[in-house]
């Protein structure tokens, strides 16, 4: 893909759902930061992530409307949109299994909302929406491509594969120009690290700030791969731009998968704070993991020239500066 993909969003009217949350916010400032006219949609229901301060410093540049994507609103803000980047969900795999029907309406019931606002008011935006690799349960080989068995092991990963056909239905009957983008683990800057069920990767680097014990289920060889957030913006910026990415979808994924011993270690080590300590896996918590997971992203690297550039290292530094600096906003 040729290297203009940033100047398409010049001038471009962009709606992000989910706007306020952490891949969300990252994406609506450096759409601002290209010359896009940006809409911030979000629900700011408590615990998912959305927080005003991830758009601290683009009040100005990013219009903010608090609503659920469930309601009749979305019609009336889907008109007129270029392109709509849909980051509205329920990430947390151990929610999901407590709370089923939630995770439904967020992950189900949100998406038919949001398509049903598009091919009634706007069937020409360009929809990208945010997957992940849950849908792909236990690994049954590595690297999984996308060809790979989709067998989740809980809810939440059915609940996401739901929402990514409709958004593939759509596309099929209806020409919906969407793609969907199978998020690896995530992680940098406006994350939500106030409580440990949106994911390891943010509550490790809470405790690394903060100086506390991090706690490692199992032996801690479990492996997976990583992306910083930036990369994972310039993945949604490319498939928003990109007429070849319709009807397809993505993984993304780091360049090499580690152990959650050595993340936690490498954490330590750059925030200069904390430890670490074995503990046996809670029984809810064994019974939905994966095990090691490796993702092949050669498909969105062939098609849209995609690959992560943020080493682990790198992003890790930038995250614990941004928290330390404004913990206050997420603690």
């Amino acid at each position: 893909m040729s290297g203009d993909y940033r100047d398409f969003y010049r001038g471009r009217r962009v709606l992000v759902t989910g706007g306020l949350g952490f891949i969300g916010s990252n994406l609506c400032r450096g759409l601002a930061d290209l010359g896009a006219q940006v809409l911030a949609v979000d629900s700011l229901l408590p615990d998912y992530g959305g927080n005003l301060f991830n758009l601290a410093g683009y009040e100005d540049r990013v219009k903010v409307n608090i609503a659920d994507v469930r309601g009749h609103g979305m019609g009336y803000l889907v008109r007129g949109q270029d392109v709509l980047f849909n980051l509205a969900g329920q990430v947390s795999h151990i929610d999901s299994m407590t709370d089923p029907f939630t995770d439904l309406e967020i992950n189900c019931r949100s998406q038919l909302w949001i398509l049903e606002a598009v091919r009634k008011n706007n069937p020409g935006v360009k929809m990208v929406y945010a997957g992940t690799r849950q849908v792909y349960g236990k690994p049954k080989s590595l690297p999984v491509d996308e060809t790979h068995l989709l067998n989740p092991t809980d809810v939440n990963g059915i609940n996401k594969i739901s929402g990514e056909f409709y958004h593939l239905v759509y596309h099929s009957v209806y020409g919906i120009r969407a793609s969907s983008l199978r998020l690896t683990n995530t992680y940098g800057p406006r994350q939500l690290i106030r409580h440990s069920r949106q994911g390891f990767i943010a509550w490790f680097v809470r405790k690394a700030v903060l100086g506390e014990e991090i706690q490692i289920f199992g032996d801690g060889g479990q492996k997976r791969d990583f992306d910083y957030v930036d990369d994972v913006v310039d993945a949604f910026l490319r498939a928003g731009a990109s007429e070849t990415a319709a009807g397809e979808v993505f993984n993304l994924g780091g360049e090499a998968a580690i152990s959650l011993l050595e993340l936690a270690r490498l954490l330590i080590e750059i925030a200069g704070a904390g430890s670490y300590a074995l503990a046996p896996f809670p029984p809810e918590r064994k019974l939905i993991d994966i095990g090691d997971f490796r993702a092949d992203a050669s498909k969105i690297r062939k098609a849209l020239g995609w690959q992560p550039r943020v080493p682990l290292r790198d992003g890790l530094e930038r995250t614990v500066a941004y928290y330390r600096q404004h913990k206050e906003h997420y603690l």
